[in-house]
């Protein structure tokens, strides 16, 4: 029999409407699931299993009347605790933030998830600010790989990577400025979205400006579009969003992917070593979208390595996250963070600036690409999971985050939408993921793409074990 916890949202609110189980049912099971893991993981700062229980409650009644409030109503959901969630604190990783406050009000995108009647189990970890791909930091611990827990789960939304592998809740809320939720999404066998910028509405606004989306982490891409459907609604909090949807992310998602043009970069033009098992497994998912009828083709988007700019964008956020706290408070930071933040203060604005003009041609590069390709296909990463609590792996050279990520953070200079798709596994059994980008506003191109991959089974890996 399949357990509560194996069900998509999709497969959820199908069971609901049809009166088989209720969200307490689900809501129990994904709190159970969530206290079994979380010695292991540690994906959660924070479970609310007393309010969660009293709003599976109020859905449940709400379904027995007949009157759902929206679409993920009952769906047991976390969000990363980056995003404001009123009731409890948003710590956002670090030490240095009080617990203090009336932590009244919700980021755009969990108002508008209570809106549709999600249960909120809990808050899930992140590295302080969010600031780097791996998920641990003084103030929540190391965050595990499901697959092994001797391995990162990536970051820096990897809490709630690790929690939608282990079913502690079908979906998540997630932040990606740099590859934050396609990082841990690839580590960990799941899919995740970072949308088109300004799709998604931000509050209050990153320090990392326009670099930081939010994006839906969830099972497969029904979920995702299901997600999408309901946080692209507008907020007149954040002046940067887009206008409306014209329509359903779901309505078109079976459109599948005959007649389009893809272009399959293995390596980006040779400039990053890409692990054998990671380039093998992603190459059979292509092979799969062009016998699904995709007309692809080997060819490289026209860029060098724009590492440099992104460092200054990126470092100068973190600047400037941290810039009111006093030298004393600096102590309790991740030190990690403290020495970005130092190079990021000593840049200019001139500097500043010069990156930014990276960006531009940047974008203008891709914007001249699709004009010939609809999607662009990459590794989502050039290796799996390494040890946890490192930065990088051990013995690769890296000084960074940034070393082994070089497919992700340039599709936040362009703010494209770009999602990750589980395709295989290592031999040591660890996810590996393919990455579809499109360009901007295409976000429902990435979603069909994605899901016909999951529809031809080529998107499937076994679960973590959980016992």
């Amino acid at each position: 029999m399949t357990e509560l916890t194996d069900l998509t949202a999709v497969q959820l609110v199908d069971a609901y409407r049809k009166g088989e189980f209720s969200p307490v049912d689900a809501t129990r099971a994904a709190l159970r699931r969530a206290e079994e893991v979380q010695p292991a993981v540690n994906a959660f700062v924070r479970i609310d299993a007393e309010e969660a229980l009293a709003q599976a409650e109020s859905s449940a009644e709400r379904w027995r009347r007949g009157e759902p409030r929206g679409l993920l109503e009952g769906v047991p959901v976390s969000v990363k605790d980056i995003l404001l969630q009123r009731g409890g604190p948003t710590l956002r990783g670090s030490r240095t933030v009080p617990t203090a406050g009336s932590w009244d009000e919700d980021a755009p995108s969990v108002a508008r998830l209570r809106e549709h009647g999600a249960v909120f189990i809990g808050k899930t970890t992140t590295p302080e600010f969010g600031w780097k791909g791996v998920t641990d930091g003084p103030q929540s611990g190391i965050t595990r790989n499901p697959y092994d827990p001797s391995r990162t789960a990536g970051g820096s939304s990897g809490g709630s990577a690790a929690a939608v592998a282990l079913g502690a809740a079908p979906v998540s809320l997630g932040t990606d400025g740099g590859g934050s939720v396609r990082i841990p999404g690839s580590f960990c066998g799941i899919f995740a979205l970072k949308p088109t910028y300004g799709r998604v509405p931000i509050y209050p606004a990153s320090a990392f400006g326009t670099l930081a989306h939010v994006g839906p982490m969830t099972r497969d891409a029904a979920d995702a579009a299901l997600l999408m459907d309901v946080i692209s609604g507008p907020d007149w909090r954040d002046w940067s969003q887009l206008g409306p949807v014209a329509g359903s992310f779901r309505a078109g998602i079976e459109g599948g992917v005959r007649g389009l043009r893809i272009a399959y970069s293995p390596s980006l033009g040779g400039q990053v070593a890409v692990r054998p098992a990671v380039a093998a497994a992603v190459r059979q998912a292509v092979e799969s979208l062009a016998a699904l009828g995709a007309y692809v083709e080997e060819t490289d988007p026209d860029f060098t390595d724009p590492v440099e700019a992104f460092h200054t964008l990126w470092f100068s956020g973190a600047a400037r996250v941290i810039q009111h706290l006093p030298p004393d408070r600096r102590e309790l930071l991740d030190p990690g963070l403290r020495e970005i933040c130092a190079q990021g203060a000593r840049s200019s604005a001139l500097d500043y600036l010069a990156a930014v003009d990276v960006r531009m041609e940047l974008g203008r590069r891709m914007g001249r690409f699709h004009q010939t390709y609809d999607l662009l296909i990459t590794p989502t990463l050039p290796i799996t999971a390494f040890e946890a609590g490192a930065e990088v792996p051990k013995g690769s050279g890296h000084r960074r985050w940034t070393g082994w990520t070089p497919f992700t953070y340039p599709f936040n200079m362009t703010q494209q939408p770009a999602a990750t798709v589980p395709c295989g596994v290592d031999r040591e059994g660890l996810p590996i993921g393919v990455q579809i980008v499109a360009a901007r506003h295409a976000d429902a191109l990435v979603l069909r793409a994605a899901h016909a991959l999951y529809e031809a089974g080529g998107a499937r890996i076994a679960p973590p074990a959980t016992d």
